[in-house]
């Protein structure tokens, strides 16, 4: 049916436009009503027609990489969906649900053309649009995507803190433990031959001496790499809060799905019934 307008005024990608090509486009365009749980169109359609929402509730997926289902707009009165298939002549890269009553304007790229050629400059704005509604999506998918800790960690680390590692990492090896056993022994044993004339008698002062600086010293700094390690332990179960969230949802979502199916089959069985009891 012929849509008014008035509705198309309210589109913000047609928001631009004055009463006589509103009224141009919307001898074009057609007003489509579609159930709820209906497929408006899903991925790999031909992206012939674009939509419009008028009233109603739609949810537009797609599915990622892992084969699972994003959520990647909710339109709402005024939105649009489905245009950048439509204008670029493309199967559509994501599916369109409507989840109640819905009335949506179907748009085609004739009506597009037959508005471009009254109206070239109104091109522009419709791609303005259009950009707008781009980035707004790939801004979704960045915040969607799971960070490395590391990374994380590694991007915010000083050039103390890799000193820290480093020196945490050195200590608690065996390499530190057989050189340092080296050292004391290779110490003790040059000071007992030496007797009388060694720098440091026993009972090794001045050794002693050494091994508390170096244990005062090493302390320390192993615990700043031990608060490093407890940062990423904590950013690790953050973003396994996130994953398991997330898989929570998708649970969800398949137990929904599992169970309109149920009540799909539920009702095919009483139709066919009630067919057999008709004969």
């Amino acid at each position: 049916m012929p849509c008014s307008p008035e509705i198309l005024k309210n589109v913000s990608l047609f928001a631009l436009l004055d009463d006589d090509e509103a009224a141009i486009l919307a001898a074009q365009v057609e007003e489509r009503r579609f159930a709820p749980r209906q497929r408006i169109y899903k991925m790999g359609d031909a992206g012939e027609r674009a939509y419009v929402m008028v009233s109603g509730r739609v949810q537009v997926t797609t599915v990622d990489g892992d084969q699972q289902e994003v959520l990647v707009d909710e339109p709402g009165p005024g939105d649009f969906f489905g245009f950048a298939s439509m204008m670029d002549e493309t199967p559509h890269q994501t599916a369109a649900l409507a989840l109640e009553d819905t009335v949506c304007v179907e748009v085609d790229r004739n009506d597009i053309l037959a508005l471009l050629q009254q109206k070239p400059h109104s091109g522009i704005d419709m791609l303005s649009v259009l950009g707008r509604q781009f980035h707004a999506s790939q801004q979704l998918v960045r915040l969607r995507a799971a960070k490395n800790p590391n990374d994380v960690i590694e991007e915010e680390a000083t050039w103390g803190d890799h000193i820290a590692d480093e020196v945490a990492r050195f200590g608690g090896s065996w390499r530190f433990i057989i050189t340092f056993g080296v050292v004391l022994v290779v110490y003790t044993v040059v000071n007992v031959v030496m007797g009388k004339s060694a720098w440091d008698p026993y009972p090794f002062i001045l050794l002693n001496l050494f091994l508390s600086m170096l244990a005062a010293i090493q302390a320390p700094v192993i615990m700043m790499s031990q608060n490093r390690q407890d940062q990423k332990d904590r950013l690790r179960g953050e973003l396994d809060f996130d994953v398991n969230r997330r898989s929570e949802a998708e649970i969800q979502g398949l137990s929904r799905k599992l169970h309109l199916l149920d009540e799909k089959v539920d009702d095919l069985t009483d139709l066919l019934r009630e067919m057999r009891q008709s004969r």
